[in-house]
C-alpha cells in the first residue's frame, strides 16, 4: 500500500507543477556532502540518535528518507540507519525508558537489484525496548529508500545501464510525498532528514545536479565537509555552490582527519555558520563503530541543538513579517488601510514562476503561481533562474561596478548586439542603457525632441537664440488610457489618470494630444472592435471571429482604416491650429498592449495607421515596450505585430528575467546623429551612476538568447519565431461568454479579464474583484493583483501550456462559482 501510494505521488508530480507544499511544524533538513565517501550516513545516524534520546516529548518521531542510492542492497544508508540507530539509543538511553518503532523500507528498486531478490529486504520492521523499568513512552523512526540501484556508481549512470529511470519530477513525487506525510510518535516533534546521494553537484538519475534537483524544496542544509587532504576547497566549494541556489546552511560538519580544516573552516566560515568536528572515523571495516558514536554523542547532541535553534529563529522570523511590514514599510500603488495585516503575503523565496508563501495558521510553505509576473518582469523558469544568478555572480565578482562614460565591458557590448539583433533588427543602430523603464522613456523623449528640431529646423543656430527656444513648447502625441512610468517627466507623456491626478502628481499639465484609440476584445467568442464616440460615424459593431484577422494587413486598405486616417489628421490639423509655439514633437505609444491603463488591446490597425501619419509629419516614433518586448505578447518585439518600425523604442522588465534592474533606450542612426557635434552641450546629458551595470548587462545578455533558444524554451514555434498559443483557446472563449465577464484579452503570456462592474464600482480603484482576488490566493494558490476590476493572468516566455491551463481553470472555476 505504501509502495503504491510513493507511486502514485511520484506520477501525480509530472502534472502539478515544481513547486512543493513543506509543512514548518516539522523540522527538516537535508544532508549534503562536499564530496561523496564523508560521512553523510553516519551524520545521519548519529543525528537520529541524538534526536530520539532526547528526553519526551522533544521529539516523538524521526523520518528518514534516501531518495536515490546505489550500490543497493549492499551500501543501504537506510538500512545502515535503520540497524544502527537503535543499537546506539540502548547504549546510550534516555531517563525515561522508551519503546521505539523501527521501520525500513525501498520503494522502487532497478531489474538488477529486483534480480537479487534473495538478498533484498525491501520492509524490515522491528520494536526495541531501551532505558530502565518498563516502557513510558513510543518513538518512531522510519527509514526509506525511494530510487535503488545495485551498481556503485553515479545515479546517472546507475540508471542508465540497468533500465530504471529516474525522473525528476518522480523524485521530487516522492519527496513531496514524504514531506507531507505526518509523523506516527506519542506527541512531541516529528523530525525529517533527507540524505542525497555523493556530493553537492553530483548528478541525479536524470543527470541533473542534486542541488538543484531538491532546490523546489529549499530544505535548510546541513553541510558535511571533508576533513581529507584538498577537503578544504571542496568544503567551501560546496558550500558556495549551496548559498549560489539560494540555499541556507544551517551547519558544516566534518570528520578530523588531524589537517586541521576544521580550524580553516570556522576562521573562514565566522560568524556565517558552525563548524563542528567529529573524531577521526575507524578504518577498519569490522568495527561497529560504537565507540565512535559514544565519542561523538556530544557533537551530534550539540548538533542537534544547533538545528532546534535554527529552525526555532526561522519560524520566528516568518511569523513576524507580516507584522513588521505593516508597521515599517511603504509599499508603492497600495492604500495600506485596505490590507489587514493577516493578508500580507509573507514569502520565503521563489523558484521559477512560483512563490514559496508562509501560511501563519498552518505553519507550511505552500507554492503560489506568481500570476502578476512580479510586476510583469519575471521569464525564466527555474532552470534560468539558476543559470542567471550563476552568470551574475561571475559578472559581480569579475567587474562589481565601473562607471560606463567612454568605458566599455563585454556585458554590456554583448547584450547591445544581442538587443539590436532581436528587437531592434532592421531598424535600430544605438544601444543607450539606463536603469528602469520610466527613465528609459524620458531618454526616448529627450532623444525625440532633438531629432524633431533638427527635421523642422527649431534648434538654435547660435547662443543668441535662447530666449526664443524658451517660447517653443515641444509636446507629445498619445493615447488615453496611455501608462509610462511613474518619473514626473514620463508623466507629462501620458494622458490624465488615477496616476497623474492632483493627489499624485500636482505638476502635472499633460503635456500633449492624447487620442481616443478604438480598441479590440473577446466577448461571447468574437474578437469585437470598439470604436471610441469621438468616432462612432458609423454605430454597426465590428468583429471578428480570429485573432489572425485583427492583425491581418489587408485591412490597411478598408472603411476602417480609412476611418482612422481620418480622425487622426482631424485631431492634428486642430492641434496645429491652435498654437503656432507648440509642436508635437514625438508620437509615444505602447504598442498593441495598454498595460497599466488596464490591459487594454488596441486595434493594431489605428497604431498603424497613426505612425503612418507621423512618419508623413517628421514625428519622430517612440514604442514603450518597457511591457510589451521580449516575447511579452507572443513575438520577441511588438512591431512585429503592428507591421512598422519605431524610431526609438524602449526595453525593461523582462529583458534582464526580472532578476535584476536594467533598462534600454535603441535608437536609429539618424537619431544619434542628431547629437553629434563639437560641443560637449549638445551631447545626450543624462546618465546614472549604475549606467550599463555588468550584473545587469549580463543577466539580459542570458535571458534574451535564453527566451529565443529552440533548446531552452520549448514554447518557441521556430518556424515562425513566435511562441505557440499558451492560454487555452477553448477555455477562454467559455470565459469570454460568461455573464459576470465584460471582456477578455489573450495574447501571447497575458490574459486578461475585466469583470462586469457597474459605475463607481469600475475603474482603478474599483474593489469589484476585490474578494475573487483573496479566494484565488487564499484558496486556489495564485497571487493576483487586479487593476480595477481587471483580473489578469500573466506568465513567462518558457511557461509550461499546461501550468498556464491549471490557473485558467482555477479561474474559470470561480468565476462560474460568482454567476
Amino acid at each position: 500500500m505504501v509502495r503504491r501510494l510513493f507511486l502514485h505521488h511520484a506520477r501525480r508530480r509530472l502534472h502539478s507543477g515544481t513547486a512543493s507544499s513543506i509543512p514548518l511544524s516539522t523540522p527538516i533538513f537535508a544532508i549534503f556532502g562536499a564530496n561523496t565517501g564523508v560521512g553523510k550516513t553516519l551524520v545521519s545516524a548519529g543525528l537520529a540518535t541524538a534526536l530520539l534520546s532526547s528526553p519526551s516529548p522533544a521529539v516523538s518521531s524521526v523520518a528518514y528518507l534516501k531518495p536515490l542510492q546505489t550500490g543497493y542492497p549492499v551500501d543501504s544508508d537506510a538500512s545502515f540507519v535503520f540497524s544502527r540507530t537503535p543499537a546506539l539509543l540502548r547504549a546510550f538511553p534516555p531517563c525515561r525508558a522508551t519503546r521505539l518503532i523501527a521501520s525500513c523500507r525501498t520503494f522502487f528498486q532497478s531489474p538488477a537489484v529486483e534480480a537479487k531478490a534473495e538478498s533484498l529486504h525491501e520492509s524490515q520492521e522491528k520494536v526495541v525496548t531501551y532505558g530502565a523499568g518498563a516502557a513510558e513512552q513510543t518513538k518512531v523512526l522510519a527509514c526509506c529508500t525511494a530510487y535503488a540501484w545495485r551498481e556503485p556508481v553515479s545515479p546517472h549512470l546507475a540508471a542508465e545501464r540497468e533500465g530504471m529511470a529516474a525522473g525528476d519530477d518522480e523524485v521530487k513525487g516522492c519527496v513531496e510525498q514524504w514531506l507531507l506525510e505526518e509523523g506516527i510518535g506519542e506527541g512531541g516533534e516529528v523530525w525529517k532528514i533527507l540524505e542525497t546521494a555523493g556530493g553537492v553537484a553530483s548528478p541525479s538519475a536524470s543527470g541533473t545536479l542534486q542541488c538543484d534537483l531538491y532546490r523546489p524544496f529549499r530544505l535548510p542544509a546541513i553541510l558535511v565537509g571533508d576533513g581529507r587532504l584538498g577537503g578544504i576547497s571542496s568544503t567551501l566549494s560546496a558550500y558556495e555552490t549551496l548559498l549560489l541556489r539560494g540555499y541556507d546552511v544551517s551547519a558544516v560538519i566534518l570528520e578530523d582527519r588531524e589537517l586541521s580544516n576544521d580550524k580553516f573552516l570556522l576562521s573562514y566560515l565566522r560568524n556565517r555558520v558552525h563548524v563542528l568536528i567529529l573524531p577521526q572515523i575507524p578504518e577498519d571495516p569490522l568495527d561497529d563503530l560504537t565507540d565512535w558514536f559514544s565519542e561523538s554523542s556530544s557533537i551530534f547532541i550539540f548538533l542537534k541543538d544547533e538545528l532546534q535553534s535554527f529552525h526555532s529563529r526561522r519560524i520566528e522570523r516568518l511569523n513576524s513579517m507580516q507584522r513588521k511590514s505593516k508597521a515599517l514599510l511603504w509599499w508603492p500603488f497600495t492604500q495600506h488601510n485596505l490590507v489587514p495585516q493577516d493578508s500580507v503575503t509573507v514569502i520565503d523565496s521563489r523558484y521559477g514562476e512560483n512563490f514559496s508563501v508562509y501560511k501563519i495558521k498552518d505553519k507550511m510553505l505552500i507554492p503560489q503561481f506568481d500570476a502578476c509576473a512580479s510586476w510583469w518582469t519575471q521569464g525564466p523558469d527555474s532552470n534560468l533562474q539558476i543559470e542567471l544568478a550563476r552568470d551574475m555572480g561571475y559578472a559581480a565578482a569579475r567587474y562589481g561596478h565601473v562607471m560606463f562614460p567612454e568605458n566599455v565591458h563585454e556585458p554590456a557590448l554583448h547584450s547591445a548586439e544581442v538587443l539590436l539583433g532581436g528587437v531592434g533588427k532592421g531598424w535600430a543602430s544605438r544601444v543607450y542603457y539606463s536603469d528602469n523603464g520610466s527613465t528609459a522613456i524620458e531618454i526616448a523623449l529627450k532623444m525625440a525632441f532633438r531629432k524633431f528640431s533638427l527635421d523642422h529646423g527649431i534648434m538654435a543656430s547660435s547662443e543668441n537664440s535662447t530666449r526664443n527656444e524658451r517660447n517653443i513648447q515641444l509636446k507629445v502625441l498619445a493615447l488615453n488610457g496611455s501608462y509610462h512610468g511613474d518619473t514626473l517627466g514620463a508623466m507629462e507623456a501620458q494622458a490624465p489618470s488615477a496616476y497623474t491626478s492632483f493627489l499624485q502628481q500636482p505638476w502635472y499639465s499633460g503635456r500633449g494630444l492624447f487620442l481616443d484609440p478604438p480598441t479590440v476584445y473577446i466577448k461571447s467568442e468574437v474578437y469585437n472592435i470598439s470604436l471610441p464616440q469621438s468616432m462612432q460615424h458609423d454605430p454597426q459593431t465590428y468583429g471578428f471571429f480570429s485573432q489572425a484577422e485583427v492583425f491581418c494587413k489587408t485591412r490597411d486598405k478598408t472603411f476602417a482604416a480609412d476611418l482612422y486616417s481620418s480622425y487622426i489628421k482631424q485631431k492634428l490639423s486642430e492641434f496645429s491650429l491652435s498654437s503656432s509655439s507648440e509642436h508635437l514633437a514625438a508620437l509615444i505609444i505602447e504598442p498593441v498592449i495598454q498595460g497599466a491603463g488596464g490591459m487594454l488591446m488596441i486595434d493594431p490597425l489605428f497604431q498603424r495607421v497613426l505612425v503612418s501619419e507621423c512618419r508623413s509629419r517628421k514625428i519622430p516614433v517612440i514604442f514603450d515596450e518597457v511591457f510589451t518586448g521580449f516575447w511579452r505578447l507572443g513575438v520577441e518585439s511588438a512591431s512585429e505585430l503592428l507591421g512598422c518600425l519605431p524610431d526609438i523604442a524602449c526595453y525593461a522588465k523582462l529583458m534582464t528575467g526580472g532578476i535584476i534592474p536594467l533598462a534600454a533606450t535603441l535608437a536609429t542612426e539618424e537619431v544619434f546623429e542628431s547629437f553629434e557635434s563639437d560641443s560637449k552641450l549638445t551631447a545626450l546629458l543624462h546618465g546614472h551612476s549604475y549606467t550599463a551595470h555588468a550584473m545587469g548587462c549580463t543577466a539580459a545578455l542570458k535571458a534574451m538568447q535564453w527566451y529565443r533558444g529552440p533548446s531552452t524554451n520549448s514554447n518557441l514555434d521556430t518556424d515562425h519565431m513566435k511562441l505557440k498559443e499558451l492560454w487555452d483557446g477553448t477555455l477562454v472563449k467559455q470565459l469570454s461568454s460568461l455573464p459576470n465577464v465584460k471582456r477578455v484579452v489573450s495574447l501571447g503570456t497575458l490574459c486578461a479579464i475585466e469583470l462586469k462592474a457597474e459605475g463607481a464600482d469600475a475603474g482603478y480603484a474599483s474593489l469589484y474583484a476585490s474578494s475573487l482576488v483573496q479566494q484565488l490566493r487564499k484558496e486556489d494558490d495564485i497571487y493576483i493583483r487586479p487593476l480595477g476590476n481587471v483580473i489578469y493572468l500573466m506568465c513567462g516566455p518558457c511557461t509550461p501550456r499546461d501550468s498556464c491551463t491549471r490557473q485558467l481553470l482555477k479561474v474559470h472555476r470561480r468565476l462560474c462559482a460568482l454567476n
